[in-house]
């Protein structure tokens, strides 16, 4: 494995021992392997340029960037650049969960939304940081100051997931909140009743905001490969059940997939991203995603 992509391992992340490290090398890592990969010719230079349309001023072509992409990019300006955007993760009980080998849900949640507002700092975006689980708990409002950055890692590195799932109700809060129109990432697993959840996503639309949302999901809630007789626990109201999973798994398996499609179904017909994102991929499937919707703001 190349070195630059050692780094978009989660359970490589995982090791490392300050969540700035951990942002720092995500980032180097996924702008290297953009700079070797057929995808370079967008973004490279993150949101500091655009591709050249008839009728912009040919003294503003990057001829740097035009040496190595063989594509026309023109310098793009503070006023053309900036953006507004709020990291939302969900920080209730669910998220705790990991299955062996892998990193929790809230661990994932948490090293990509750090990676994503270093990489917002990097483009002189404006990035902020809301936390929630049944209700919002944290909210940081939008700020492009540099030094801005170590307030957002510390409190994404400082929370634990604790409390039952208020998904719908907490995001409907920030939405109030918000006042300017930008763009809202979220990190959640959606764990709540999906129409309540496609209405707070809605309720976003409706205030003008983009949105990008992030399912994150352990593989084992995606595959359900469990074996022999096996005790579930649910994190957030501590009811078991034992059960023997190969009796539930194709039952199982469907009731997932309805779930998800359901969701990206709806976003789809509001112009919202959504994206399934398992705890075993590497960090820079999500970070495409970013950089494709910040490409068309």
């Amino acid at each position: 494995m190349d070195d630059y992509r050692r780094f978009l391992q989660p359970s490589v992340v995982a090791q490392l021992k300050s969540i700035e490290l951990k942002a720092r090398l995500v980032v180097e890592g996924f702008m290297t392997g953009l700079h070797r990969s057929p995808y370079h010719g967008f973004s490279v230079e993150f949101a500091e340029h655009r591709q050249y349309n008839p009728g912009d001023e040919i003294k503003h072509i990057d001829w740097k960037v035009f040496a190595r992409t063989d594509k026309y990019f023109v310098k793009q300006f503070e006023e053309e650049t900036n953006l507004r955007c709020i990291i939302a993760i969900d920080k209730s009980a669910s998220m705790r969960f990991a299955s062996k080998n892998n990193i929790s849900k809230y661990e994932y949640s948490a090293y990509l939304a750090a990676a994503l507002a270093y990489l917002l700092m990097k483009q002189r975006d404006a990035v902020g940081l809301a936390l929630y689980d049944e209700t919002l708990h944290t909210y940081l409002p939008p700020r492009s100051k540099s030094s801005y950055i170590a307030e957002i890692l510390k409190t994404i590195d400082k929370t634990y997931p604790t409390d039952r799932t208020g998904t719908a109700k907490a995001l409907n809060q920030l939405a109030e909140k918000i006042v300017r129109r930008g763009l809202v990432v979220i990190f959640s697993d959606f764990f709540d009743d999906p129409e309540s959840v496609l209405n707070a996503l809605k309720h976003f639309r409706h205030k003008k905001h983009e949105v990008i949302a992030f399912q994150v999901l352990d593989p084992q809630e995606i595959d359900f490969k469990y074996s022999g007789s096996v005790l579930f626990k649910d994190m957030e109201t501590a009811e078991t059940l034992q059960t023997q999973p190969l009796q539930l798994k194709k039952f199982y398996r469907e009731k997932v997939v309805d779930f998800i499609n359901q969701i990206k179904r709806e976003c789809f017909e509001r112009n919202i991203d959504f994206n399934v994102i398992r705890t075993d991929e590497p960090f820079d499937k999500a970070l495409r995603q970013y950089l494709t919707k910040r490409a068309t703001l």
